[in-house]
């Protein structure tokens, strides 16, 4: 049995704990860093403080275990990001972009990305301007609820999204395509798959 329900901010240390173990192609990342919140910080936090209401979790027996969040106006997100959001993090994450990118360790990674957020190519946000993320435990999966995550949240935000994936995660590439997302191509670097939906 489980539950979808609206986000609650004692939800946060779950959101976390999910981004941190889905966070190496959708499998666990616990080994690859030092801080486990530093991901979470960048891809699961801010949406909890800036769109609550655009927030849904899943939750069974032993608690909140997938998630899905999101921000209806993408440039408008990254916008308070840049205001709200990141200075507080750079204060607390140096600037890691002395370090040679190919002796970056994950947490140097996303310390630099802390620093110099890359912005969702235009031609993604021209398609749908809502983006989102859904991360969901190994528990949870293959049980149809990703895809009542997905109904629910599209539903909130009126039908049009976009996302980004990591190219290797190629499990989760065919959920997005068989619910009805498509491939956006030539947009971003090889390492991120784009697709929209409802555009």
């Amino acid at each position: 049995m489980f539950e979808i329900r609206p986000y609650r901010p004692d939800d946060l240390p779950a959101l976390h704990d999910i981004c941190l173990k889905t966070g190496d192609g959708g499998q666990d990342a616990t080994h690859l860093y030092r801080d486990p919140k530093i991901i979470g910080e960048i891809y699961a936090a801010p949406y909890a403080a800036f769109h609550s209401d655009c927030a849904f979790v899943a939750e069974d027996a032993a608690g909140v275990a997938a998630y899905i969040l999101g921000a209806p106006d993408t440039r408008a997100f990254e916008a308070r990001c840049e205001a709200e959001w990141w200075p507080a993090l750079r204060t607390r994450y140096p600037d890691t972009a002395d370090v040679p990118s190919w002796k970056r360790t994950r947490d140097e990674w996303d310390a630099f990305h802390i620093h110099r957020p890359p912005a969702t190519p235009q031609a993604v946000v021209d398609l749908a301007a809502a983006h989102l993320h859904i991360d969901l435990l190994p528990r949870l999966q293959g049980r149809g609820i990703g895809k009542a995550l997905m109904d629910r949240w599209l539903a909130h935000v009126g039908g049009r999204a976009h996302l980004g994936c990591q190219a290797g995660n190629t499990r989760a590439q065919r959920f997005y395509e068989l619910y009805g997302f498509r491939r956006i191509e030539g947009v971003g670097p090889r390492s991120v798959v784009w697709m929209a939906i409802g555009a």
